[in-house]
């Protein structure tokens, strides 16, 4: 491959969002497997992913976890480069937690609509209208957000962040106005919510869901709190991804339906092999399943071609990270009861 030809791919990663080079043969099957664990070998590399992505990223991955346990994980590392499969957002946060290793992201465009939808400007817009109000911000959100924020809170630890903050302060709580609400409800604490939600969560329909419990009487549903409402009304079990995956394993129910987005299952089976799992139907007769198409931008082939050539990078503002990470590092330090 010609200097020319690498400099053009490079050049293209802001409006693709990874590195498109059609004249390089990249391995397949097995061998892209082992050319994967050579680079990451020969590179000191740590391969992060979430529960989220492809199966096959899920099981290359040194490390598999939600965004609690992955934060946990860029923090400890001991790795020169964090190779981050999940969205940018997750990236985001190992490159602000740690500033002097290199962080590589298969696709930057693997975004997230609740990241998308709220900003650092927005945040500040509130806080002038609720000026004795604290901010926490759930984990998904970019740098800029997190560093208007006085806590972050992932679905794993929301509830025990929220517990603790001074109970004679309002909160606002961004982006996600479902686990807010669920949160406020949970903790009795006042919340204004700013008004987002993903939307992977918000495809779940719960007429649909109710005549699958109707068809399944002896299955249990649970269900991520970014859900809405009337789903999680529904639900026998409510908890954070890792939450959801510890509760199919230890339950002795043997039946499931599941209305999170669907590569947990991937390692549901795994731990559960002999239980029956159902995803929950969303709203889109034609699909039975709930995929986030963001997580899905993540490939073998990207994650090959980015740990070869490093790229794309994570690179933050010095001034912008240091702010992000109070907040971070606050929520870390009231999180380390939750396993």
């Amino acid at each position: 491959m010609s200097t020319e030809t690498l400099e053009k791919a490079k050049s293209a990663i802001p409006v693709r969002g990874f590195l498109d080079i059609k004249d390089i043969a990249i391995p397949q099957g097995e061998e892209l497997v082992k050319a994967i664990l050579a680079l990451k070998e020969e590179k000191n590399a740590v391969i992060l992913a979430h529960y989220y992505q492809p199966g096959e990223i899920q099981d290359i991955a040194d490390f598999l976890g939600d965004s609690l346990q992955l934060a946990r994980q860029a923090k400890d590392t001991d790795a020169d480069m964090i190779v981050f499969c999940g969205v940018h957002f997750m990236a985001e946060a190992a490159k602000i937690l740690n500033p002097t290793k290199k962080v590589v992201l298969p696709d930057t465009l693997a975004g997230c609509s609740l990241a998308d939808g709220c900003s650092g400007e927005g945040l500040r817009k509130m806080r002038e209208q609720h000026p004795n109000a604290l901010v926490a911000t759930y984990i998904n959100c970019n740098a800029e957000t997190k560093a208007e924020s006085d806590i972050i809170v992932t679905s794993s630890n929301a509830e025990t962040v929220i517990e603790a903050l001074p109970k004679d302060r309002p909160i606002i709580f961004a982006p996600d106005k479902n686990l807010g609400r669920y949160l406020s409800q949970k903790t009795g604490r006042d919340m204004i919510l700013w008004d987002g939600s993903c939307i992977v969560h918000e495809a779940f329909s719960m007429e649909r869901i109710a005549q699958q419990l109707a068809d399944h009487p002896d299955a249990k549903l649970i269900a991520h709190p970014e859900s809405e409402e009337a789903v999680l009304k529904l639900a026998h079990f409510i908890g954070s991804t890792s939450a959801l995956l510890n509760y199919v394993e230890k339950e002795d129910c043997q039946k499931f339906i599941i209305a999170t987005e669907e590569g947990i299952l991937h390692e549901m089976k795994k731990r559960a092999p002999h239980k029956e799992l159902i995803p929950a139907l969303v709203f889109d007769e034609t699909c039975n399943c709930s995929e986030c198409f963001y997580m899905k931008r993540n490939t073998m082939e990207k994650l090959y071609l980015c740990m070869k050539y490093e790229l794309p990078e994570i690179i933050i503002d010095e001034e912008l990270r240091l702010k992000a990470l109070k907040p971070i590092e606050a929520m870390l330090d009231l999180s380390k009861s939750i396993k």
